[in-house]
């Protein structure tokens, strides 16, 4: 075999076994994993938390008690 054969075949078997960009690859996945459940859970409770007060601010009117006017 010839020198540059040789030094290609050492540097193909080195990055095949080089794992720092599968490694970058699966953290970026997870990241945009975690914070895809962020927002969905973010949603789901804001929506939630709104028919709350609402439902609050509608009862508290069907008493007699309203919001303080400036």
């Amino acid at each position: 075999m010839t020198i540059a054969r040789t030094s290609i075949k050492t540097i193909a078997r080195a990055f095949a076994r080089d794992e720092d960009g599968a490694t970058a690859i699966e953290y970026g996945l997870f990241a945009a994993l975690v914070g895809a459940v962020i927002v969905g859970t973010i949603a789901t409770l804001g929506g939630q938390t709104n028919t709350g007060f609402t439902t609050m601010s509608d009862e508290l009117t069907a008493q007699g008690i309203d919001a303080p006017t400036n």
